[in-house]
C-alpha cells in the first residue's frame, strides 16, 4: 500500500512539473498574431487613417518617444494624421515577440525610418519596446518606449 501511494505521489509530481514547464496553450500560437498586429501598426504609421490606428492602439496607450515626449492614444493618432509625426518609410529589423500569457506580449525591434515631421525631412534609428494586450479578441498596443541607438 505504501509503495502504491509513493508511486502515485511521484507520478503526480512529475506530471505537475512537466505541465508547469510547458508554454501556455494559447501563448505559442499567439506570437504570429502579435507580429501581424505590429506589422499592421508599421503600415498604419506610414499611411495613417483613424480607423486603422484606432483598431491597433489601446485607449490606455502610453507612448514614450526617444526625446522624452509621452503620447496618449489621442495625441499619437492626431500627430500622425496632422503630419507632426510623418513617417515616409519604416523598416523593422531584429524583431522578437515574447508572449507572456494569453493576453500580454512584449515586442522588441529596431526601427529605422525616413521622416518628414512637420515638413522637415529626417532620419531616425531607434530601439523599440512595445507591450501588446489582447482586448476584445484583438491585439492592441498598450505601451511603447523608444530609445535612440
Amino acid at each position: 500500500m505504501f509503495l502504491k501511494k509513493f508511486f502515485l505521489v511521484g507520478a503526480s509530481a512529475a506530471l505537475f512539473s512537466a505541465c508547469s514547464m510547458m508554454p501556455a496553450g494559447s501563448a505559442a500560437p499567439a506570437a504570429p498574431e502579435v507580429a501581424a498586429a505590429a506589422e499592421r501598426l508599421r503600415i498604419a504609421m506610414v499611411d495613417p487613417t483613424p480607423a486603422a490606428l484606432g483598431a491597433l492602439v489601446s485607449d490606455d496607450l502610453s507612448y514614450g518617444h526617444s526625446g522624452g515626449k509621452v503620447d496618449t492614444k489621442a495625441s499619437f493618432i492626431s500627430d500622425l494624421l496632422d503630419g507632426k509625426s510623418d513617417f515616409v518609410s519604416i523598416a523593422i529589423t531584429e524583431q522578437t515577440v515574447k508572449v507572456v500569457d494569453a493576453n500580454t506580449a512584449i515586442v522588441r525591434h529596431t526601427l529605422t525610418a525616413d521622416t518628414n515631421d512637420s515638413g522637415k525631412p529626417g532620419k531616425v534609428a531607434l530601439k523599440i519596446l512595445g507591450v501588446w494586450q489582447k482586448q476584445g479578441g484583438s491585439w492592441k498596443l498598450l505601451a511603447r518606449q523608444a530609445v535612440r541607438i
